[in-house]
């Protein structure tokens, strides 16, 4: 299952290290990242593929959420198909 996975807080060292080390312990995949400061604002969206013959989704999005709480970031997981039709013209 393809996911879109969102990262919102104030920037500090290892924010893309966490969130990847979560994301390869539980067998997910990062098909495109794309990344930005703003001041000091971080911001970060990833197209991730989620095995879910290892992990299910509402798990995953659990274990993100804690991550995000530990590192104090906003942390948002949607799947795809929920995401592009939030988002369509």
């Amino acid at each position: 299952m393809k996911a879109i996975l969102t990262v919102l807080g104030n920037d500090k060292v290892g924010i893309v290290a966490k969130i990847s080390k979560a994301l390869a312990e539980n067998g997910c995949n990062i098909e495109d990242i794309s990344q930005t400061i703003m001041g000091t604002i971080f911001s970060m969206v990833m197209l991730i593929t989620i095995d879910e013959h290892q992990i299910s989704f509402d798990d995953l999005k659990a274990i993100l959420m804690k991550t995000g709480e530990d590192i104090g970031l906003q942390i948002s997981l949607q799947q795809e198909n929920v995401f592009n039709f939030m988002h369509r013209i």
